[in-house]
C-alpha cells in the first residue's frame, strides 16, 4: 500500500517510469540476505525508500509474534546493510507508531521513545521497528562522514487507502472495518425484512481514541523528508533521536471510526462491540510538530480518505 502510493508520488513529480526500480515480494525476498545484496549490485539505486514489512493488525500480531520480528528484522537489517557496501547516500525507512510506550504521553512526542513498556499485542513488531531507526543512526554516526551515509526515518501513524490488506482476519482496523460493515450491508439487502435487526460485530469496547492518515499523504511526506537539505534536517534532529513523526493531527474513538465507515458504506443496522476482545492502546496520537514546522501538511480529511478507500475495496 506505501511503496505504490510513494510510486504514485515520484511519477506525478516528474519522476521517469524507466529511473524507478520496483520489485513485487515474488520478484525479490527482501529476508534472504543473498538475493537482496545480488539486486543492490546489479541495480546499485541512488536513493531507496524501504517501505516493505510485514503489517497486520491486533489478531495478527497476536497470532504471529515470531514472523513479525523475523522477518521485520531480516528485512529492514538488509536493505540498510546492502544499500550501504553499493554507496547508497540516501534511505528512508519507514516505521510505525507503535514504537512509542503503551502509555506514552499524548500526543507521542519523538523524545518519548524507548521511556517504558510497549504495547504487548504488537511488542515484536514495534522492537522491529525501533531496530530499523537504529540501523538508520548507527550507519550514520559511523559512515557519514566517510560514506556520507544519510538514512532518515519516518514514523507513520495508522494508514489506510488504495492497495489496503483487506483480509478478514490478519488486517488493520480501518480496512477490516470497511470489508466487515460491506459484507453486513450485503446481507440486510439480501433479506430487507431483517434491516431492523442486523447488526455487525466488532472487537473491543470501541472507546480507544485513534488517529488516522491516508496512504498519500504519508507518501508525500516521504519523499518530503527524504528531500529535505541535510543542513535543515539535522537542525531539526539529534544523531540518536533523528525519527519524525507524520500523522494526520486528528483523532476519533474507534466507534466514532465505525459510524462513520458505516456512514460511507451506505449501512444502516446496528453496530456492536465485543469487551472481551483486546483493545490495544487506549490513545495514540502522534505530536507532528516536529514536521509541520518544516512545512509540510496532509491534504485529505479522514471522510474524504474513507470514501476513496471504499471505492478502492469495491474496485479490488
Amino acid at each position: 500500500m506505501v511503496g505504490s502510493a510513494i510510486v504514485r508520488h515520484l511519477l506525478a513529480g516528474g519522476l521517469q517510469a524507466e529511473n524507478l526500480l520496483v520489485r513485487t515480494h515474488a520478484e525479490l525476498d527482501l529476508t534472504c540476505q543473498a538475493e537482496v545484496r545480488a539486486f543492490f549490485e546489479k541495480e546499485k539505486p541512488s536513493q531507496v525508500y524501504l517501505a516493505a514489512a510485514k503489517v497486520g493488525g491486533i489478531h495478527a500480531n497476536n497470532s504471529y509474534p515470531a514472523e513479525f520480528i523475523y522477518q521485520n528484522l531480516m528485512m529492514e537489517a538488509n536493505v540498510i546493510h546492502e544499500s550501504w557496501r553499493v554507496r547508497v547516500q540516501k534511505l528512508l525507512f519507514l516505521g510505525s507508531s507503535c514504537i512509542y510506550p503503551r502509555l506514552a504521553p499524548q500526543p507521542m512526542q519523538e523524545s518519548a521513545l524507548l521511556t517504558g513498556p510497549l504495547e504487548p499485542t504488537n511488542e515484536p513488531y514495534a522492537v522491529a521497528k525501533i531496530a530499523g531507526i537504529k540501523l538508520c543512526e548507527s550507519y550514520n554516526r559511523q559512515y557519514g562522514e566517510s560514506h556520507g551515509t544519510d538514512y532518515r526515518s519516518v514514523m507513520p501513524t495508522n494508514l489506510y487507502g488504495p492497495g489496503d490488506n483487506y483480509h478478514p482476519e490478519n488486517s488493520h482496523v480501518i480496512p477490516a472495518m470497511i470489508r466487515r460493515i460491506h459484507e453486513a450491508k450485503l446481507k440486510m439487502e439480501v433479506n430487507s425484512a431483517l434491516s431492523t435487526q442486523h447488526s455487525v460485530l466488532l472487537w473491543g469496547t470501541g472507546t480507544p481514541l485513534r488517529e488516522f492518515l491516508y496512504v498519500d499523504d504519508m507518501a508525500a511526506a516521504s519523499v518530503f523528508v527524504m528531500n529535505l537539505d541535510p543542513a535543515v534536517f539535522a537542525a531539526h534532529t539529534t544523531p540518536m533521536q533523528s525519527h519524525i513523526n507524520v500523522g494526520s493531527g486528528r483523532e476519533v474513538t474507534i466507534k466514532e471510526l465505525a459510524e462513520t465507515i458505516a456512514t460511507v458504506v451506505g449501512y444502516r443496522g446496528a453496530i456492536e462491540f465485543d469487551p472481551a476482545k483486546p483493545d490495544g492502546s487506549p490513545r495514540k496520537l502522534m505530536e507532528s510538530r516536529r514536521l509541520n514546522s518544516l512545512g509540510w501538511k496532509p491534504n485529505v480529511g479522514l471522510e474524504e480518505g474513507l470514501a476513496l478507500a471504499y471505492n478502492d475495496f469495491l474496485n479490488t
